[in-house]
């Protein structure tokens, strides 16, 4: 009786993909200002300074529409791109050991990861494409900035912004996890091969470009694409880092 009760209890259920890959997202979600507060502030830190200097300029007697014109190429609507390659790090970097010791495959982390990546560059995406029309329909929020209706941005509709954004934001995610498998999978000596090999396989393009005078074809290719063309090779390159990501990780040994 006695060594019957001390055996430990079997867990006989069963858990489903979709719960473990779901049970990745989750564990991404429990610091959310890592995917949503850092990059906000970070964009509304510049949307404040694009405020503070169209009041300026505006006050000192030039036009509004002079100062929308003056701010059509600032590139403060891509202020949060930069930070989301260090959020696409952290997100592998100091996730992976963890969900591992929960027991969750390297096929489900990679999956919920790449769940996490989308519903965050949805949101943003949605917002983002939002705020443009705003400060369309605002004229600048009132004063004649231009923060959002920037470059591209404004010069279709509001789905075209979405997906522009969707795009740039899942290729920079995927860029950041999957060069930081390439760090858990063959450490340093894997990010000296990737870094001096990128460097070589672009001087390589770049010269061959030159060499063939081919810069005028490439920059027609490039506008014959258009930004919906454009955007989908965007999109197209997050996927191929997508992919890169997961083959690499599923070797990938924790710290």
């Amino acid at each position: 009786m006695t060594a019957t009760a001390a055996q430990p209890l079997a867990r006989t259920e069963t858990r489903s993909r979709a719960h473990e890959i779901w049970r990745i997202v989750r564990l991404h979600t429990v610091n959310p200002s890592i995917f949503f507060g850092v990059p906000w502030l970070i964009l509304g830190g510049a949307w404040a300074v694009s405020m503070v200097l169209a009041v300026i300029i505006t006050g000192s007697g030039a036009q509004p529409d002079d100062v929308g014109d003056g701010m059509r190429y600032s590139w403060a609507v891509l202020s949060p791109q930069w930070y989301l390659v260090v959020v696409g790090v952290q997100a592998v970097g100091l996730t992976f050991s963890f969900a591992l010791g929960f027991g969750a495959t390297r096929r489900d982390f990679w999956l919920g990861t790449s769940l996490m990546f989308a519903l965050v560059s949805l949101l943003n995406a949605a917002a983002i494409a939002t705020l443009v029309q705003l400060e369309i329909a605002t004229d600048g929020w009132w004063v004649g900035t231009r923060m959002f209706d920037a470059l591209w941005y404004g010069q279709t509709s509001w789905f075209g912004d979405f997906y522009a954004t969707f795009a740039m934001q899942l290729l920079v995610l995927f860029v950041g996890a999957s060069v930081t498998t390439v760090f858990m999978r063959w450490r340093m000596r894997g990010m000296m091969i990737l870094s001096f090999g990128a460097i070589a396989l672009a001087l390589a393009a770049v010269a061959l470009v030159t060499l063939n005078q081919a810069w005028p074809a490439v920059f027609e290719w490039f506008g014959s694409l258009g930004l919906g063309g454009a955007f989908t090779l965007v999109l197209a390159m997050a996927a191929v880092f997508a992919v890169a990501g997961y083959l690499v990780i599923r070797r990938a040994t924790p710290r």
